[in-house]
């Protein structure tokens, strides 16, 4: 009985076991089937949230091109070519005179630029000649513009994407022979590699590697970073099905984009994609040996091999990558000794990172401004700037050297100075470049928001309305007297000029060029404050202006931006184009993004403006800007405006020549006296900046009711050359004066006066 009793019970626990077992297996199963819904779902579908790549200006090589060789050599090394016999992409060798570049070529909006060698042969400051292994319709080629930075996803995983056939020669093989010699022959997991981890796990409570590169792409995949024993079950288990599904090819090239090689910032680098950027600020594809292998070796631990931070353990560690894949016999003991003696190589600068922060800070702002939210929420987007790489790196090293030396020069009023500048192209309003402040990039920037009283760079609009009404000429009599205003309230505002002198009765252009504020405000009264406010809105200035007689000297708040934007009507004639930073932005599938409208309006009579302009351009000659010129070249034609606020508190300067436009600002964030004026403080900058670039003479076009004419400096009467005081000046044509003095009642001959009109080049 006991016997039955017994066989009862172990056929009872058998069959409970068989169950037992049954129900696991079913839900192992079940688990599977969950799993490879993750596995698929994942792999399938999109992988990856693309950022948006932002772009500089692509450099247009062409003869005649105002490019000197030192200009392309500094393009070429923002762009990491390197100094070699062109035989390979991204390599460029000098010959005197000569240039010979193997570029990269690019997939543009428009099209795309082959790679290809080019032979340049410079003359000077110009291109002479552009010779090219492919034939050129237009006559222009394009190299690559340079990644400037990135607008990224919500996980800030940075990447660029590439095909396991653009793999470098080495890298898979250095990859397997460091990582997973048995990849071509497991099926997604190590039998002995996870053995051995969960036996360290139970022993020790912690996990150990092991893994093949298809765990160590699930686990980074799929799965959070925690170490326990499930999550390395889940991994070797969603390995299997990754396996079952996906060829070898596909889980490899994979691979080589998700792996994790670094961090900048709060942005992990992604892939050797992006990480050949980031350390080498070379394409992949581009790679030598000793490149790869470093990139390998970082698979192990991004952070404790960064060649930044801990170059001698990451030159271990690449050199024992470079001996596996000798001992695999992927290369040569030659080669790798070579490869061993090479330094690690990286540049300094993460190219990958935000390049130039406060640029990018503005092309995000004009992005949500010119173009619909929904199509901005696309990934992958190319978003194609106008800034200049060549113009911001002058205006940087202009910049902060000049503050330097400013700070330098009185540590303890100037220890904290700080400042702004931006850069345009003065026809189209196109920005160049963008300093938003001195030393490291802190999220603040002052060109865009630093809105300071702007001084006498108001004066121009106050001059261009007085110009404008037909009740003044350039040589207009302007006393520059002692000046007193009582307000409502019985209060006298007595304004003094900069130099605290008076200077009697001068010409209205040597008002302006000398920043008399006596002469301006007596001048501005008799024209209305009202006028004035109604073309500074006309010319773009949105803030609400009070309608007080200070706003003549400047008692209006704006930033460098701003400042830059009424200029720009000056510097192109008459017309405003909005400040713009980007070109066009370009979808994943190449197309175009349709943005609001930019519309270029004329918001000044172009006789007025041309006339301000004359007096701008002496301010350069003879004003209060006059010390640009000793260190400029002597036959640059240029105009511009100093500006100085209360107590100097602000110094600004706002200049241009044929091709730049500029604006700077420098001052101290909480307001306090620099004791600088604006020629001491901003023009330094400016003319350091025009020093290191290649800016050509200003030359306007004449409007048809201009012309020019001899006049009397003191009584603004007509004159005639070689007469006392006589100067040679443009007039709209409806104030010629009449009357003339003595020794100008002759006049001139009409053929003669019709030569001197075409001297406008000189001016």
């Amino acid at each position: 009985m006991s016997a039955l009793r017994s066989r009862g019970f172990i056929i009872t626990a058998l069959l409970i076991l068989l169950v037992i077992v049954l129900l696991a297996v079913v839900g192992l199963g079940l688990y599977m089937l969950r799993l490879d819904g993750v596995v698929r779902d994942k792999f399938e579908g999109r992988r990856w949230a693309i950022p948006a790549r932002v772009y500089a200006r692509p450099l247009e090589l062409y003869a005649g091109a105002p490019l000197a060789q030192r200009d392309v050599l500094d393009e070429l090394k923002l762009l990491h070519y390197r100094q070699q016999s062109p035989a390979n992409a991204g390599s460029w060798q000098q010959k005197g005179n000569e240039l010979v570049i193997h570029t990269r070529g690019f997939t543009f909006g428009d099209g795309a630029e082959k790679a290809q060698v080019l032979r340049l042969r410079f003359s000077g400051n110009t291109i002479a000649d552009v010779a090219s292994t492919e034939r050129n319709e237009r006559g222009v080629v394009r190299l690559e513009p340079m990644v400037i930075g990135g607008i990224y996803p919500r996980h800030n995983e940075d990447r660029i994407l590439m095909q396991l056939k653009e793999a470098p020669k080495y890298l898979v093989p250095a990859l397997l022979a460091t990582e997973d010699r048995s990849f071509y022959s497991h099926y997604g997991i190590s039998l002995r590699g996870t053995a051995r981890a969960l036996w360290v796990n139970l022993t020790s409570g912690r996990t150990q590697g092991g893994s093949t590169l298809t765990q160590q792409l699930v686990k980074n995949f799929y799965l959070s970073s925690e170490r326990t024993m499930t999550r390395k079950a889940n991994e070797a288990l969603m390995a299997l099905l990754l396996e079952m599904h996906y060829s070898k090819d596909e889980i490899l090239e994979t691979y080589l984009n998700e792996v994790a090689l670094g961090q900048s910032g709060d942005r992990s680098i992604n892939g050797f994609g992006l990480a050949a950027q980031f350390y080498f600020g070379q394409p992949v594809s581009e790679l030598e040996l000793h490149q790869v292998a470093l990139l390998v070796a970082m698979v192990q631990g991004p952070s404790y091999y960064n060649p930044r931070r801990n170059p001698k353990r990451a030159l271990a560690r690449r050199n024992l990558v470079i001996d596996n894949l000798l001992r695999d016999g992927g290369i040569k003991a030659e080669l790798a000794e070579k490869a061993k003696k090479k330094p690690l190589g990286v540049v300094p600068k993460p190219t990958a990172a935000t390049v130039y922060p406060a640029f990018i800070d503005l092309v995000r702002r004009q992005l949500h401004t010119e173009y619909k939210e929904e199509d901005l929420a696309s990934e992958g987007l190319r978003i194609f700037t106008t800034l200049d790489p060549l113009v911001q790196e002058a205006g940087q090293a202009a910049f902060q050297s000049t503050v330097v030396r400013l700070k330098k020069s009185a540590p303890k009023r100037l220890g904290k100075l700080q400042g702004a500048m931006v850069v345009a192209n003065p026809e189209n309003g196109e920005l160049l470049a963008m300093i938003g402040g001195y030393g490291e990039f802190t999220g603040y920037n002052r060109a865009l928001d630093a809105r300071r009283q702007i001084g006498s760079l108001v004066k121009p609009t106050v001059y261009l309305t007085a110009l404008d009404s037909g009740r003044y000429t350039v040589v207009s009599p302007l006393d520059d007297g002692p000046v007193q205003l009582a307000s409502e309230d019985g209060k006298v505002w007595e304004p003094k000029n900069d130099d605290g002198e008076s200077h009697g009765v001068v010409p209205l252009y040597h008002a302006l060029s000398h920043s008399y504020n006596q002469a301006t405000i007596r001048m501005g009264m008799e024209v209305g404050v009202p006028e004035v406010i109604a073309t500074l809105k006309r010319m773009g200035v949105k803030q609400q202006l009070a309608n007080y007689p200070s706003l003549m000297l400047g008692a209006v708040d704006m930033s460098p931006l701003e400042v830059l934007s009424l200029f720009q009507v000056y510097a192109s004639g008459g017309f405003r184009a909005p400040p713009r930073s980007i070109r066009e932005v370009i979808d994943a599938k190449g197309k175009p993004l349709k943005r609001y409208g930019l519309a270029v309006e004329q918001v000044a009579d172009p006789a007025a403006v041309y006339l301000v302009n004359f007096a701008l351009q002496q301010t350069m000659r003879s004003g209060t800007a006059a010390s640009a010129a000793a260190s400029l070249p002597p036959d640059l034609v240029m105009a511009g405006k100093t500006g100085t606020t209360n107590d100097l508190r602000d110094a600004w300067f706002a200049g241009y020549t044929g091709n730049y436009l500029a604006i700077v600002w420098v001052g101290n964030d909480d307001n306090r006296p620099t004791g600088l004026f604006g020629a001491t403080g901003a023009l330094p900058v400016w003319v350091e900046t025009m020093r290191r670039l290649h800016p050509v003479p200003l030359v306007q076009a004449q409007p048809e009711n201009v012309q020019w004419q001899w006049a009397d400096r003191e009584t603004g009467l007509r004159s005639a050359e070689g007469c006392p005081d006589a100067v040679f000046v443009p007039f709209r044509s409806d104030t010629v004066p009449q009357d003339a003095v003595a020794c100008g009642e002759g006049g001139l001959p009409g053929a003669v006066q019709k030569a001197f009109q075409r001297v406008i080049d000189i001016f």
